[in-house]
């Protein structure tokens, strides 16, 4: 799963296998180190929302250590599930400032 991250905004592209695991167990999580000790590493998660959950839109959870975006499983579904390439949200972070969130299909070309 690539992550990107620019100026208010957070982009998920996940390969056709990940897109699986995530249809399947709706949870894909890498770690990037950034030095040697346990404190200095990220997670990274795209997590399905189980369906009892009352969230209808996208969020985003940030821990020290750990970003989750965290999506309802009716979208998880209408995305995994359809050809549908991708969706986007935006989360309102702080006042009047917003995190743009893109979740989108990473697909090999077809020629």
């Amino acid at each position: 799963m690539k992550l990107r991250l620019e100026e208010n905004s957070l982009r998920l592209r996940l390969s056709e296998e990940e897109v699986r695991q995530f249809a399947a167990t709706g949870r894909v999580a890498y770690t990037i180190a950034f030095g040697p000790g346990p404190g200095q590493t990220l997670l990274y998660a795209l997590e399905r929302l189980p369906a009892a959950s009352p969230a209808s839109a996208v969020q985003v959870r940030y821990e020290a250590g750990a970003l989750a975006v965290e999506v309802p499983a009716a979208v998880a579904r209408n995305w995994t599930d359809t050809e549908n390439i991708g969706f986007k949200s935006a989360v309102l972070v702080a006042e009047g400032q917003e995190l743009r969130i893109l979740v989108e299909k990473d697909l090999d070309c077809r020629h």
